[in-house]
């Protein structure tokens, strides 16, 4: 099969590699049909996750099609159409029942990171029963593949963390997917803030299409300054991080008030400093998370039911075998005005 493989910081080709087999009985095999690249995959391209090795098919997120189950599965079958959890789940660890999947003792991120990915013609899943979900008859599938990773870490690791409350103000710190998904779900809550921060006005632009009521470049204005002035100098309830670098996780430090919440999301790749001589007697709260995925089927059912609309994530489509060029679109999404690119495998 083709597929994309890492080969080091900076370093990716679309080569041939050994479709993947049976390995444990709980296993499936899945024929992609839809794919995306997230954003740690960015991450991991630069360094950032030292776990990920040469040699690595990358990609955590996808819809497809069973083509082999392991004899122990018993919730699907070959020829279902499925959706592909970014996080591998065993179900039977200490972690799984107290509902943390991603700390899953024999499981977790590990797609795409400790074993091959979705970026390719087939993916081996582990923990099948545990790890993917039925797609309804009819549905949209390219709205589905939001369901991967994007939909439920904006809404747990931002949302649920941040303890987003009706009359709440929030500010999200940056617009690219991952904001723009904790955006569209902290909607769920009325807040009667939600302010979105990034340079990239292309991206800000579609926030308040999305529901931002307040937009600020911070490359134009002072975006600590402006949060004041639209808080009346109390800051925010919840501050959102949704990049991932010091300069950002640095700024919901400023903008956050007293009582208030700072829920990171980004990955980081480097420390970035703590302002206690600022904080410490602001009774604020940090949080942090990788995804768990809990919430997955809730974000389905809202899909199904069109009160979430995933898919005005999407701003671009590509054939699987064009996924260089797609990278290349997404990594250059300022310039390409790119959001969430669709891979197809036909």
């Amino acid at each position: 099969m083709k597929a994309l493989v890492y080969h080091g910081p900076g370093k990716k080709s679309w080569e041939e590699k050994p479709k993947p087999v049976i390995q444990q009985p709980s296993d499936a095999i899945v024929r992609i049909t839809k794919t995306t690249i997230c954003g740690t995959d960015l991450h991991i391209l630069k360094g950032d996750v030292p776990e990920v090795t040469d040699g690595r098919i990358l990609g955590h997120e996808g819809v497809g099609v069973i083509e082999e189950i392991g004899n122990s599965v018993t919730s699907f079958k070959k020829g279902d159409r499925v959706i592909i959890s970014c996080i591998s789940s065993c179900g039977k660890c200490n972690y799984c029942k107290r509902g943390m999947y991603s700390h899953c003792e024999n499981g977790g991120w590990i797609l795409g990171h400790l074993i091959d990915g979705t970026q390719a013609e087939y993916v081996r899943i582990p923990f099948a029963d545990n790890s993917l979900y039925h797609i309804p008859v009819g549905s949209d599938e390219e709205a589905l593949v939001m369901l991967s990773d994007i939909l439920p870490t904006g809404f747990e690791c931002g949302v649920l963390n941040g303890k987003v409350q009706p009359g709440n103000t929030v500010a999200i710190v940056g617009s690219g997917p991952i904001g723009l998904a904790a955006l569209l779900t902290a909607q769920f809550y009325s807040p009667a803030e939600i302010i979105m921060i990034d340079p990239d006005d292309n991206r800000l632009e579609t926030a308040k299409k999305f529901g931002a009521t307040q937009i600020i470049n911070n490359i134009k204005e002072d975006a600590v300054d402006r949060v004041k002035e639209i808080t009346g100098n109390k800051g925010v309830d919840t501050a959102i991080e949704a990049v991932g670098i010091p300069a950002t996780f640095e700024l919901c430090q400023y903008i956050v008030g007293a009582g208030g919440t700072i829920a990171n999301i980004g990955v980081h790749g480097k420390s970035a400093e703590l302002h206690l001589e600022t904080l410490w007697a602001h009774n604020i709260t940090i949080t942090t998370r990788l995804v768990d995925t809990v919430t997955t089927p809730m974000l389905l059912k809202t899909i199904q039911s069109k009160k979430l609309d995933s898919k005005q994530l999407i701003t671009h489509h590509f054939k699987l075998r064009e996924i260089i060029n797609a990278y290349d679109t997404f990594q250059h999404a300022a310039r390409e005005k790119a959001l969430k690119v669709i891979l197809t495998n036909d």
